[in-house]
């Protein structure tokens, strides 16, 4: 029987590899524009975020955060009884969120928009050059006459610890896809995701301990909001450990037997390691072009072209996690759009990355943007800081139970404008809006002082921040 046929190369415009939110609407940006787009993803077309990101997580974030507020109405308004289902937020993911982790939707709104969709691995090979393995294995020859850009992203990263592998572990997609919670949990690492995720499985009723190898919570936000944070946590029964690594793991009979460096011996159920991302660079053919597989970012120039190419005939660029400019949606989306203008050679502000956004779901939210206290200081900035508790405030005064919080705000003193900001506190992220646009705009803190703040929010406690910059 003679073999199949190789299948016809593919002569586009432009090949995007990678699917996450960012490539998805640059390949949609491009082909309504009029270029013949090829989009390939070896998964799913929407990537992390609407299937074991962003989307899932903060739908079980809304379904604890119910039962948080539930537990306050003891203090507020009478009796109630709570009793956690996990049922509803099972089937909320799978139903509405994911629809089943399948992403027909997606590739039909791709294709909608004149692109042509290919779920495969694809690699460089050379200079606008690709080939893409599909699932049958066949390998679809690809040349791409503007150009490739590359939105790989990351996987969750796998920490070398002995007995680790093997072990039927959870990543964060293992746990959005969850259909029970584990009688007792722990979660190593105290990043975002770990953070996120032991509060909601600790308020469906996990008991569940965070191991931080770093010496506190969230190590890349602001020490205040960390130290808040922790609190918030351990009085809701959680157990912290920070400064401490996991040595060994072993797992048998259901049950995860786990020791950490100072020889303290845990046993969970289940096991979540939320310890980081691996980016998916190592994947994608970098060595076929001159670049290095085993980098963990791409440098790319204001227009997200891959600097080590040069710019004299751009024909690489690269967007999202793997620029390293925040391992962020919004990031991915932002830089989209500055690469099709690019790719498109139509007007575009250059990327600007001063004031990048990231806010934590947990409960209290914590949002931040721009510079920490410590980088404004290491950047050589004169550094003035204000704070304020929010609870403190007239409207945290009559929110009462659950009104924890702080607003944080750095000024870079010589010009008189906020670098950065943090804002702890129930809507969190929603107070950071204002102070995003203070500091990308660079709003002069004496214009901040004239404003007149709707009294009784929460953001009005920027005010009170205001007048303690010192």
């Amino acid at each position: 029987m003679s073999a199949s046929p190789a299948p016809e190369p593919l002569s586009v415009d432009l090949c995007v590899i990678g699917l996450g939110p960012g490539g998805e609407a640059a390949a949609s940006g491009a082909a309504t524009a009029g270029l013949d787009v090829l989009a390939v993803d070896a998964h799913l077309v929407g990537g992390e975020c609407p299937y074991y990101g962003c989307i899932p997580s903060k739908m079980m974030v809304r379904a604890a955060d119910a039962l948080g507020e539930a537990h306050r109405v003891g203090t507020l308004a009478g009796d109630v009884e709570v009793v956690p289902s996990w049922t509803p937020v099972a089937t909320r993911i799978r139903d509405e969120a994911t629809t089943g982790w399948d992403d027909t939707i997606a590739v039909r709104r791709l294709q909608d928009a004149g692109a042509t969709v290919l779920h495969g691995t694809a690699r460089l090979v050379g200079e606008r050059a690709v080939e893409v393995t599909l699932p049958d294995g066949s390998v679809r020859a690809v040349t791409a006459r503007r150009g490739v850009l590359l939105n790989p992203g990351t996987r969750p990263a796998t920490p070398p610890v002995d007995g680790l592998a093997g072990t039927p572990f959870w990543t964060n997609r293992d746990s959005v896809r969850a259909t029970a919670v584990p009688p007792r949990l722990v979660v190593l690492g105290g990043g975002p995701v770990g953070v996120e995720q032991a509060q909601v499985f600790a308020r469906f009723g996990a008991r569940v301990t965070i191991v931080q190898h770093g010496e506190r919570l969230l190590p890349g936000d602001e020490p205040e909001a960390s130290r808040l944070l922790e609190d918030v946590l351990v009085g809701e029964g959680l157990r912290v450990l920070t400064g401490r690594s996991l040595e060994h793991v072993a797992h048998a009979d259901g049950l995860f037997s786990l020791t950490l460096d100072d020889g303290e011996h845990l046993e969970a159920e289940q096991l979540l390691v939320a310890a980081g991302r691996t980016p998916n660079l190592d994947r994608v053919g970098l060595e076929r072009v001159g670049l290095d597989p085993s980098s963990r970012t791409l440098e790319v120039d204001d227009r997200c072209r891959v600097t080590a190419l040069g710019d004299a005939d751009p024909w690489l660029w690269a967007i999202g996690d793997v620029t390293g400019h925040g391992a962020f949606t919004h990031v991915s989306m932002y830089q989209s759009a500055v690469a099709l203008a690019d790719v498109l050679s139509a007007d575009h502000e250059p990327a600007r990355y001063h004031a990048v956004p990231h806010v934590t779901f947990t409960d209290p939210e914590v949002g931040g943007v721009g510079l920490t206290e410590a980088a404004a200081r290491e950047g050589g900035l004169t550094v003035r800081t204000g704070t304020t508790a929010l609870e403190s405030s007239s409207r945290g005064f009559t929110h009462g139970p659950g009104a924890r919080g702080v607003l944080k705000l750095v000024e870079d003193a010589e010009r008189g404008v906020l670098v950065g900001a943090t804002a702890v506190g129930p809507g969190g992220g929603e107070i950071l809006g204002l102070l995003a646009l203070a500091v990308h705009a660079e709003v002069p803190v004496a214009t901040l002082r004239t404003m007149i703040y709707a009294y009784p929010t929460f953001h009005r406690a920027v005010e009170t921040a205001l007048a303690d910059l010192s």
